[in-house]
């Protein structure tokens, strides 16, 4: 099953995008490294406690390592924080972290969309970032949240 749906993967490059932005106005590329997730880890672990924080991103990246292979190298802390990330920042191409990102962002937002629903998801990221925009968002429905066999 493939939670990593273009549109979350669009939703995932959205809230990369505007973190970057937010924390680099002056608009130079400076790596990103896991900061969205890193967010998102300190406002989920009060909604779902650091315990049911670590195992959602943790099946995040088993899921987005089928995807992208580099990701295997990765490992998820005790507190949920991703392990490895430096290194393999500086052994890959910028494309290649890119996308490890937004495949593992895709999972981990398409899982919440799974387990608590899209207008609580959206809310959550909205608390987390209050100015992000938000229109035009189509998480799709039906096929996409169907069991594979």
């Amino acid at each position: 099953m493939n939670r990593a749906t273009p549109q979350m993967r669009n939703f995932a490059r959205r809230l990369m995008d505007y973190e970057r932005a937010e924390n680099n106005p002056a608009g130079l590329r400076t790596p990103a490294g896991f900061q969205v997730n890193n967010k998102l880890r300190r406002h989920l672990a009060t909604f779902m406690g650091q315990a049911g924080f670590k195992t959602l991103q943790a099946r995040s990246l088993a899921l987005a390592t089928a995807e992208v292979a580099w990701l295997g190298a990765v490992q998820v802390k005790a507190d949920g924080t991703l392990e490895e990330v430096e290194t393999l920042q500086t052994q890959l191409a910028p494309d290649q972290f890119l996308e490890g990102r937004v495949v593992l962002l895709a999972h981990l937002l398409g899982l919440l969309v799974l387990f608590v629903g899209e207008n609580l998801t959206l809310r959550l990221v909205r608390e987390v970032w209050p100015k992000v925009p938000l229109h035009g968002l189509d998480f799709g429905k039906g096929e996409q949240y169907e069991k594979s066999r």
